[in-house]
């Protein structure tokens, strides 16, 4: 009789390995998305802050406090591209001193700078 060789992986083994992959994403994946939606309310607040910034600077160059986002975003206004990171909406129009609430972050969130 031949001796029974013992090359590869038994289905338990390998059932096991499985498993402990998937608890080890399982802890992983709330992590992940914690830090993304972190650094997209980073940058949806980098761009609130230019375009007060904006806002302020039409004020002191025109006179008037009131300004559409069309006036200040653009490639010969004051800032030159308004990049989207989360699907978020910014107001239509700006007043000069007033804080700016960006809707919809990611569809749930909502952020509020100047205040």
């Amino acid at each position: 009789m031949k001796p029974h060789s013992a090359k590869g992986f038994t289905l338990v083994e390998i059932m096991i390995v499985v498993v402990i992959i998937g608890m080890l994403a399982a802890l992983a994946i709330p992590g992940f998305q914690k830090i993304r939606s972190a650094s997209q309310d980073k940058a949806v607040m980098s761009n609130a802050r230019q375009l007060a910034a904006a806002t302020d600077q039409y004020m002191m160059e025109f006179g008037r406090s009131t300004v559409s986002i069309g006036m200040l975003v653009g490639q010969t206004n004051y800032v030159k591209n308004l990049d989207l990171v989360a699907n978020e909406i910014y107001p239509t129009t700006y007043v000069a001193g007033t804080p700016i609430t960006v809707l919809g972050i990611a569809g749930a969130r909502t952020i509020t700078y100047g205040l």
